[in-house]
């Protein structure tokens, strides 16, 4: 049995590749500090013999006994509301936390697939986005915390497998989406089907004409599996190419959650990217990959998962809101 160590296991993404690989034959060892993550989203795991969870904060020295496989680094905070909240522990985990799990990798003779990000782009001045881009950065914008420390996650990461030889994979991750989101941490969809079903109206930031292409969770799984198995060191883009505004994307929602709110339109937030559409003709070519779930079918999962939510949940606001992080 081979055993693969996630970090941010508690996550939203991280929880979900501890599900993959336990179904897969692995034994997990899941590690988060809990500051975003939660620990209903795995403690379904709990009482499997192949699971085991450490509650540790990697920007500190990471110790784990025994044989490694394999390491995905996934200790991240991933939303703006989160940057504004702790934007120095931000930037540790993509720097110090990255250079921790190198240096374990590297010790134990293990693969390691790190989570960078589509932010790694910006404000694109290419479009749809390929991975030769080198992309469009305010390092000292207030999304800087976490643009720069993926970035600086994905050169650190680069330099171990050339220098030591580390064997090292780079996932670039497009907006993913499904159950176990937080419903209020301030991310599209989640905001927009939080406000449907408070019966709100849904806050479009700027006059909506900015784009996201939507990648449904179990697609994202699949893309860093097959990417954590493959010889390919170089990042690889993983999300789905299907564009959309967000002024349509809120109608969209709209009808599938049957409300009859209107959309209301705000500032937009300073350097909040006005394109973002991954070009994975990578993925296809080396991978063999591209997303199956369309975004109608999984926004019918991610709004059931939502809406079973208890009431208290629904009405729990962050401690920060979208409307501060414009004012940075």
């Amino acid at each position: 049995m081979k055993t693969v160590l996630i970090t941010g296991a508690a996550g939203f993404l991280g929880s979900h590749l501890c599900d993959r690989f336990i179904k897969e034959g692995f034994r997990v060892i899941g590690m988060d500090n809990l500051i975003t993550g939660n620990l209903k989203n795995i403690e379904h795991l709990f009482p499997l013999k192949e699971f085991t969870f450490y509650n540790h904060d990697v920007s500190n020295f990471v110790h784990v006994p025994g044989k490694l496989d394999y390491i995905l680094h996934f200790a991240s905070p991933a939303s703006p509301i989160d940057y504004l909240k702790i934007p120095i522990q931000t930037l540790k985990v993509g720097s110090l936390g990255t250079h921790n799990l190198l240096g374990l990798a590297k010790a134990k003779g293990a693969r390691i697939l790190v989570a960078s990000t589509s932010e790694v782009y910006g404000d694109p001045l290419v479009h749809p986005q390929t991975e030769e881009y080198w992309g469009n950065v305010n390092p000292i914008g207030p999304r800087g915390v976490y643009d720069e420390a993926k970035r600086f996650q994905e050169a650190i990461t680069m330099a171990y497998h050339r220098f030591h030889g580390v064997e090292t994979r780079i996932v670039r991750i497009f907006n993913t989406y499904g159950p176990r989101m937080r419903l209020n941490d301030g991310r599209v969809i989640p905001a927009f089907i939080g406000q449907a079903l408070r019966g709100e109206d849904l806050t479009v930031f700027g006059d909506g004409r900015q784009t996201r292409s939507f990648c449904y969770v179990d697609d994202q799984v699949e893309g860093i599996y097959r990417l954590l198995m493959s010889d390919y060191s170089r990042p690889v883009n993983i999300g789905n190419p299907d564009e959309i505004s967000i002024r349509d994307f809120a109608e969209e929602i709209i009808k599938l959650t049957g409300t009859d709110q209107k959309v209301v339109y705000k500032p937009l937030p300073i350097n909040d990217p006005m394109q973002r559409q991954p070009d994975i003709t990578l993925a296809k070519e080396i991978l063999g990959w591209e997303p199956k779930v369309s975004r109608q079918e999984g926004l019918k999962i991610t709004y059931d998962y939502f809406k079973s939510l208890p009431k208290e949940v629904l009405y729990q606001r962050e401690h920060n809101s979208f409307e501060e992080y414009i004012k940075r």
